[in-house]
C-alpha cells in the first residue's frame, strides 16, 4: 500500500482529537510527526491532549512538539467554551507519561521534511502560527513540500465572526503568509465543515467497542454532544485529513483567495473570488496578495463519516 508521508499541526481541541486519531491509525497514512500551537486553548494543554489522543491509538512513537504560544500579532482567543475546560471535552483523562520532542515545531517540521524519503503533505487543523514561522524560517525547506492541505477559512460565512473562520481569524497574518507562500494549497473550510457528523447512537457503540482507539472516541463524541446539546456532532477538522488519502470523496474548485489582515469587521475572512471568469475578465482581483488556492466545496458525506468509524474501531476491511 503507497503511504501519504504526513504532518499535523494542531490546537487539539475535541475536533483535532478525532482527526489524529484518524491519522495515527490509518494504514494509508505514515504520520511523521505532530507539531502543537496555541489555539483551541494555550500551547501547553494543546500538547497534553494531543498526547492522549496519540496514545489512545496506540501510537507511542510519533513524535509532539509544543509550538508558538500565542499569534503573530494581538492576543490568544481560546474556544474552550465550545471544547471545555481542558478543550477536550473534560472528560478527566489521565495525563500521557510520554515527554514531548526537545525540538521546537519548526525545527522538527523541518528534520520531518528533510529527512523524509517521500514527499511529505502538512495538514494544519489550527491557526496557522507555526506554518507561517517555519515557512519564514526555513524557505528551503518549506519548497519540498509536497503541499499543504489546511482546516480554516470559508468561501461564505464564518463562525468566530459574521465574516471569519476560527483558525483564520485567530491569526490572520500567519494566514496570509502561507497563502502567500507559493506552496501548493487545498482549503477545506466551513463550507463542507460541519456537514460529516457521528449520532449519539453511534458514540454508544463506538463505547461498547473492545478497541480502545473506539472507546476513546465515542467518549469524545458523547462529550461534545452533551456540552453543545446537538446530534450529530460534526466530525470537523478530520475532513481535511481524509481529503489527502481519499481525493475522490471531495469536489474541489480553484479560486483566487485572500486573507483580510485589516483591523475591521471583516479581519481574518478568507475572501475567495467564485465569480465568472468572464467579470474576473473585466475587473480583476486587483490585489498583489491574493493566491491561487484548491477549495473544498462538497463531499460525499456518508462515504467520509464510515471511513472515519472503520478507521477508530480498525474496520479497515
Amino acid at each position: 500500500m503507497n503511504k501519504t508521508s504526513m504532518i499535523l499541526d494542531v490546537d487539539t481541541g475535541v475536533d483535532d482529537a478525532f482527526a489524529v486519531l484518524f491519522a495515527a491509525m490509518h494504514p494509508a497514512i505514515s504520520l511523521l510527526g505532530v507539531t502543537c500551537v496555541d489555539g483551541n486553548t494555550n500551547v501547553d494543554q494543546v500538547v497534553a491532549n494531543t498526547l492522549k489522543v496519540l496514545d489512545a491509538a496506540g501510537a507511542v512513537d510519533i513524535p509532539v512538539a509544543r509550538g508558538a504560544v500565542r499569534p503573530l500579532l494581538g492576543e490568544s482567543k481560546y474556544a474552550e467554551y465550545v471544547h471545555g475546560a481542558d478543550g477536550m471535552g473534560d472528560l478527566g483523562i489521565p495525563p500521557s507519561k510520554r515527554v514531548i520532542d526537545k525540538r521546537s515545531a519548526v525545527e522538527l517540521m523541518r528534520d520531518l521534511i528533510e529527512s523524509s524519503s517521500e514527499p511529505v503533505t502538512l495538514v494544519p487543523l489550527a491557526p496557522l502560527t507555526n506554518v507561517a514561522l517555519f515557512l519564514r524560517a526555513f524557505p528551503e525547506t518549506a519548497k519540498k513540500l509536497h503541499r499543504i492541505i489546511l482546516m480554516g477559512g470559508s468561501t461564505s460565512a464564518g463562525n468566530a465572526t459574521a465574516a471569519a473562520e476560527f483558525n483564520i481569524w485567530h491569526d490572520p497574518e500567519a494566514a496570509a503568509i502561507v497563502f502567500q507562500s507559493g506552496v501548493p494549497i487545498t482549503m477545506y473550510g466551513l463550507d463542507v465543515f460541519m456537514r460529516p457528523g457521528v449520532t449519539r447512537e453511534e458514540a454508544e457503540s463506538l463505547k461498547r467497542s473492545t478497541e480502545p482507539s473506539a472507546q476513546f472516541g465515542g467518549s469524545l463524541i458523547h462529550a461534545f454532544i452533551e456540552r453543545l446539546g446537538v446530534s450529530p456532532i460534526t466530525l470537523g477538522d478530520y475532513g481535511a485529513v481524509a481529503t489527502a488519502i481519499h481525493p475522490e470523496f471531495f469536489t474541489t474548485e480553484m479560486f483566487d483567495v485572500v486573507v483580510d489582515t485589516s483591523s475591521g469587521p471583516a479581519r481574518g475572512q478568507t475572501i475567495c473570488d467564485r465569480r465568472d471568469s468572464f467579470l474576473k475578465e473585466l475587473e480583476p482581483l486587483d490585489l498583489e496578495d491574493s493566491a491561487k488556492v484548491r477549495v473544498v466545496m462538497d463531499l460525499d458525506v456518508e462515504a467520509v463519516r464510515q471511513l472515519w468509524l472503520r478507521t477508530i474501531d480498525k474496520g479497515w476491511s
